[in-house]
């Protein structure tokens, strides 16, 4: 059997599921998906390391597709280069996708910047930022921290530098380890803003930033880089609408947090796609459709699984980032997105149990019964 899943590996390992790993591959460490030498994926398996990531990434880039469409790639790949018969069940390849690492990148480094809403602005987020030379930028809770303006030193009308100090209380989501890595206090610069941009709710902000020097960081700047914040509102009607992540599907809370994960791989790699169109066709970026951008990646990959040649993906590549390039969304700047759903729904939510629950009377049935009341 160990025979049959050394050939299955080097006979599938040239035609992984869509081959998008030889473009998205890429922009990742190769460090990350490496054979490692002890640990559950030291084995050469059908369901490799990388052929669980690629595999979960695909799903992601095909609308959460399921488990099922995976395997029979699998299938597939294995009887056209003669490989062993692989299983039809898909709990092998379920049960693979549990051995996925959990934190893929150290994503921040000294000298980042970080924008956040109400659910960084706290005082543990701040200290443990500026302990790694991270700078943050997000709004006060204004619910749990009061911001009193006549006290700190004064930097404008409503620009202060103030002290933070470490609450008594633990927080919820922190272990007494790591309750005790913060420091006791941490300086901080408050700042007020009216807000004055088309589409937007919010009148007046309350930000907290660690950016302390007042003529490097005017006040309008931060409010400017704090507005371009909405964009990750954007994304995340991205991940849920376009990806499918509205609804997980992965049943246990550790499945469904890599499944999270994978899908802000698939976003990710994505956008870094669109971002090379932007460069190497000098378009911008924020103009570039990301559903877009989703269906010409899937459509153009069935073409590059069927080239011959290097030259002729290059070509299919080239073709790929220029139909990014010509497939723009309107320029909108101020564009009011409402919080609502555009389309009705066509039934309702099952609420109750299936044996409990009632069918509504539809129009007709309602018209005939009053009809025959009347009558009556």
């Amino acid at each position: 059997m160990k025979v049959r899943f050394a050939d299955a590996g080097r006979q599938l390992r040239p035609a992984t599921l869509a081959q998008l790993e030889a473009r998205l591959g890429q922009c990742l460490p190769g460090r990350l998906l490496a054979k490692p030498t002890a640990g559950p994926n030291r084995r050469e398996r059908v369901y490799s390391l990388p052929r669980i990531f690629w595999g979960w990434l695909w799903q992601m880039l095909n609308h959460n597709a399921p488990c099922r469409e995976a395997v029979r790639q699998v299938q597939a790949l294995s009887l056209l280069h003669g490989g062993p018969a692989v299983d039809a069940d898909t709990g092998g390849y379920c049960r693979a996708r549990t051995r996925l690492l959990q934190r893929l990148l150290a994503a921040l480094k000294p000298g980042d910047v970080v924008l956040g809403d109400r659910g960084f602005g706290n005082f543990v987020i701040l200290a443990l930022l500026a302990r790694t030379g991270v700078d943050l930028l997000a709004r006060v809770p204004t619910n749990s921290r009061r911001v009193d303006f006549r006290r700190g030193q004064r930097l404008g009308r409503w620009d202060r530098i103030v002290v933070w100090h470490k609450g008594p209380q633990q927080g919820r989501w922190l272990s007494p380890s790591e309750w005790a890595v913060p420091p006791e206090q941490v300086t901080v610069r408050i700042v007020r803003l009216q807000v004055r941009q088309p589409g937007f709710r919010t009148r007046e902000l309350t930000l907290v930033t660690t950016l302390l020097d007042a003529p490097l960081y005017p006040a309008a700047e931060l409010l400017a880089a704090y507005a371009r914040r909405w964009r990750l509102e954007l994304c995340f009607d991205d991940l849920k609408t376009s990806l499918g992540l509205a609804t997980l599907k992965c049943l246990s809370p550790a499945l469904a947090e890599k499944e999270l994960l994978a899908g802000l791989i698939a976003h990710n790699l994505l956008r870094c796609v669109m971002a090379e169109a932007a460069q190497t066709q000098a378009v911008p970026l924020d103009r570039i459709s990301f559903k877009g951008a989703l269906d010409a990646l899937r459509q153009f990959n069935h073409a590059l699984c069927q080239a011959r040649g290097r030259r002729q993906r290059e070509k299919l590549w080239g073709d790929l980032l220029q139909t990014l390039s010509r497939d723009l969304v309107p320029e909108q700047p101020g564009r009011r997105e409402p919080r609502a759903v555009k389309r009705r729904p066509k039934y309702p939510l099952l609420t109750h149990s299936r044996h409990q629950q009632r069918d509504r009377p539809r129009r007709s049935v309602r018209k005939t019964c009053s009809n025959t009341k009347r009558l009556i």
